[in-house]
């Protein structure tokens, strides 16, 4: 099956370290170059400095790998055509960042390797929703008034151009709605890379107000998709998630919340208190998470105390 094939650097297929235990995932990119002095005030976030400065991306990964993490996932949520296009950027040179964002994060785990990590360790590239690529804060709503097969259209070159890289496994992540994950599902089947899919939930429902049941079931027979679970959410909405993912596919479950701070879309700031406690991981796992880590605002000292308490259960 599509999971089971190695990862580019001989480590064990990720679906495989999944049926043996738990994998540790990274937290934001974004928060983590920020704290390196970066301004991302800027449509493109994080991906504008796969243009600018690819080394701070490759500086911001190996962070998150030293801390601990075994999955580096690529700068390439806000990545798109259309997004590179209205800095200019045309299709050839689009590409080549996407291209770029996975070897980046390849680079990292090779300097990783270099510093004396001997865990296994994965490259996710980032396929964010279409909201992102908006910049409006729509991957938190949802019902853009596309239809599934437009919305498809929409991801297919990205993730063509991701997949020429050779990531060890697409994150399709923070989507709002079923109608984005048929499309994603529909997008990644047949291209030989397997992938997670995880939402963005609020309540117990997608937050475009679909019930959880209905949305990982998009997913259940998809045997490219080798995880599913939810990120970019309130780490209070988490464990019930990952409880209903695991029973309606029972595919290990994937978690990752933000810090349990509110974006703000039209401040384009962060807002409230910071609720996600490592501790919390440990129920995560009893309810079937199987790739923990962090979203937004969840930095490597974070990722650090998760994989020690990980380790340590």
């Amino acid at each position: 099956m599509t999971g089971n094939a190695p990862a580019v650097d001989g480590s064990p297929s990720l679906a495989d370290a999944l049926a043996e235990g738990t994998v540790v995932l990274d937290g934001g990119m974004s928060n983590q170059l920020e704290s390196a002095g970066y301004d991302l005030a800027d449509a493109l976030w994080s991906a504008r400095l796969l243009a600018e400065r690819p080394e701070a991306v490759v500086e911001a990964h190996l962070a998150y790998c030293l801390a601990g993490a075994d999955v580096a996932t690529t700068a390439s949520y806000q990545a798109t055509f259309e997004g590179f296009a209205g800095r200019g950027i045309g299709p050839d040179r689009a590409a080549g960042l996407l291209r770029l964002s996975v070897a980046a994060a390849r680079e990292a785990t090779s300097r990783a390797r270099e510093r004396g990590v001997r865990r296994p360790l994965w490259v996710a590239a980032s396929v964010g929703p279409y909201g992102a690529m908006l910049a409006d804060g729509s991957e938190y709503r949802g019902r853009y008034g596309l239809s599934v097969a437009e919305l498809e259209r929409f991801h297919r070159p990205r993730v063509a151009a991701l997949v020429a890289a050779a990531p060890d496994v697409l994150a399709l992540e923070t989507v709002p709605d079923t109608d984005e994950a048929e499309a994603l599902v529909r997008t990644v089947r047949g291209l030989g890379v397997p992938a997670w899919l995880s939402y963005t939930v609020a309540g117990g429902r997608t937050c475009a107000g679909q019930p959880l049941e209905e949305a990982f079931a998009v997913a259940a027979d998809a045997d490219e998709v080798i995880a599913v679970g939810v990120n970019c959410c309130a780490p209070e909405d988490v464990e019930h998630a990952v409880a209903v993912a695991a029973r309606v596919t029972g595919k290990p479950v994937v978690a990752y919340p933000n810090s349990g701070e509110a974006w703000d879309a039209r401040a384009r700031a962060w807002s409230g208190g910071r609720t996600f406690a490592p501790a919390q991981v440990e129920g995560w796992r009893a309810a079937g998470a199987r790739l923990i880590g962090g979203c937004c605002r969840v930095g490597p000292e974070t990722i650090a105390a998760v994989a020690a308490t990980l380790a340590a259960g």
